[in-house]
């Protein structure tokens, strides 16, 4: 019983954190505003949440939940480049259409500090990334590719939200997608072209499965074969 009582307390909080950051921004979210909204103590936010920073992230994952069931849910096309181009347009219909909770997620970014819901939207995003790399499609190593994709990505969309909704350019996502892409990916669908750095990527995102090399062969080989990429 009292699990449940924390429980529905917890979804009390966070519903009520919700709307006052959508109502207000997030100046207007206290903890002792949250706490008042939401009908409970500030102690009981302080037992559930540890701190502001703690309330802070679990409203950005309550917020970002339905992103991430629809990313969850989202499935292949068969075709990881797709799937990238797929994600991406995902990613920026939820920031647009979630801006508070974006910019709770994404605006302050602080060294070291990353909101578990961010950690597993980046995973997502690398996890399709190694897909497109097993491929043979990826001109840079997984890890440029990613952080190129994910940079790109949040720029459009914080830079979107900064603008007026009645002057922003329809096509700027599409067209920074698009320009990316063709920095990331190779020309052909073949997997593993005749290029050094697409064999390089290609027999990178296959590593984990030499078994034939031990862990410190496998970590060192996959730093040769990273510096090869981004050559």
């Amino acid at each position: 019983m009292a699990t449940k009582t924390a429980v529905d307390t917890r979804v009390r909080i966070l519903e009520a954190a919700a709307a006052l950051l959508a109502a207000e921004g997030r100046d207007g979210l206290s903890t002792r505003a949250a706490s008042a909204a939401a009908g409970v103590q500030p102690p009981a936010l302080y037992r559930l949440f540890g701190d502001k920073d703690g309330l802070l992230d679990a409203v950005a994952a309550y917020g970002f939940d339905e992103y991430l069931k629809s990313k969850r849910a989202m499935g292949s096309t068969g075709d990881p480049v797709e799937d990238l181009r797929r994600g991406w347009d995902l990613h920026i219909e939820f920031g647009l259409a979630r801006p508070e909770f974006y910019v709770l997620m994404y605006g302050d970014a602080r060294p070291g500090r990353t909101s578990p819901a961010a950690r597993e939207a980046e995973a997502m995003l690398r996890a399709i990334v190694e897909r497109v790399a097993a491929a043979g499609r990826l001109r840079v190593s997984v890890e440029r590719a990613a952080r190129l994709t994910h940079a790109a990505g949040m720029g459009v969309v914080l830079s979107q939200i900064a603008t007026p909704e009645d002057q922003r350019d329809p096509e700027l996502s599409a067209t920074a997608r698009e320009t990316v892409l063709a920095r990331i990916l190779t020309g052909t669908e073949e997997p593993a072209g005749s290029d050094l750095p697409e064999r390089a990527i290609a027999l990178r995102a296959g590593l984990d499965g030499a078994t034939a090399l031990t862990k410190a062969e496998r970590v060192l080989l996959a730093e040769w074969l990273d510096r090869i990429a981004d050559a």
